[in-house]
């Protein structure tokens, strides 16, 4: 897959650093100005990326960009492209109303904006951005834009809460609810509901390199969690978080650990309120009836 485009990219005008790269989806020059770049704080150029193996690993910040890019467009799905050192080409970056600074230029462009009708806002200091600023998804709600980085790939159809998080490389395959976190390298399947305050284990914390990730027409209760995949049509009761090792009563009365359970469809995994254990039943569908088809329509 040989990808070809044109880049917006802002440098910083003292030490040539990269802050960031914008490709639109048109691959058309389209040049971007704010405040910092007004005042001189930063500087702006076209770049030209071709990349011939999104397998390989980037080299370069503007490469990395192109990469969240492809995520956030959803030509590419997560896990299907390398983003291995992309932490190191990036700089951490003061995200700012005024526009992208280094984080020691930010009291300097207090200073040098003083006269301009503009109050400046810190919106985050990162090395990754917000997803909206450089991509819009079609037929995506998402009611907190801070909350969805790019490079997050979000299908038609899928909402983000308030409360829901959706990091780089991980995101929705098809129409789902995102109200918990779903976080780097984890996809969530087509109808299914990553619950409030719920969280699913992904590939950086821990240096973990296990890719789990959430089948079709599941449910992960509220504040639930998962350290394995959940299989289609699966459900994990709320307030349960289930580790590779946590041990699994099955229906025959035999314990295995989760991981040995991960992937498999029509699983309701609970806690037994009586002993405290954690049970594996076939899961009943019914008990929590799916998405609203209302919410997902992509309007």
């Amino acid at each position: 897959m040989k990808i070809k485009r044109i880049g917006h990219r802002y440098t910083d005008s003292e030490s040539g650093v990269t802050l960031d790269c914008w490709f639109p989806r048109d691959n058309k020059k389209k040049e971007r100005n704010c405040l910092s770049k007004k005042v001189g704080l930063i500087r702006s150029d076209f770049v030209e990326m071709e990349v011939g193996d999104l397998s390989v690993a980037p080299t370069s910040a503007e490469e990395v960009y192109l990469r969240l890019h492809l995520l956030s467009e959803c030509a590419v799905k997560p896990n299907a492209l390398s983003l291995e050192g992309a932490f190191s080409l990036l700089t951490n970056v003061a995200w700012t109303s005024a526009g992208p600074v280094l984080p020691a230029k930010v009291d300097e462009l207090r200073g040098r904006i003083a006269n301009e009708c503009h109050h400046l806002t810190i919106l985050s200091i990162d090395k990754f951005p917000r997803m909206v600023d450089y991509v819009t998804p079609v037929g995506v709600r998402i009611a907190d834009a801070d909350r969805v980085r790019l490079g997050a790939h979000l299908a038609p159809g899928t909402t983000v809460m308030h409360e829901g998080f959706v990091n780089f490389n991980a995101g929705s395959l098809g129409e789902c609810m995102i109200e918990g976190r779903v976080t780097p390298g984890v996809t969530v399947g087509e109808k299914s509901d990553v619950g409030a305050g719920s969280s699913i284990m992904g590939t950086l914390s821990g240096g973990g390199k296990r890719i789990n990730a959430i089948g079709e027409r599941s449910l992960l209760g509220a504040n639930a969690g998962i350290g394995i995949s959940l299989g289609d049509d699966s459900i994990v009761e709320a307030g349960l978080y289930i580790t590779a090792g946590t041990k699994v009563k099955l229906p025959d009365g035999s314990v295995v650990p989760a991981r040995e359970l991960s992937g498999r469809p029509n699983l309701l995994f609970r806690r037994n309120s009586q002993t405290g254990s954690v049970e594996v039943l076939p899961a009943d569908l019914s008990r929590w009836g799916g998405l609203n088809s209302i919410l997902h329509g992509g309007n």
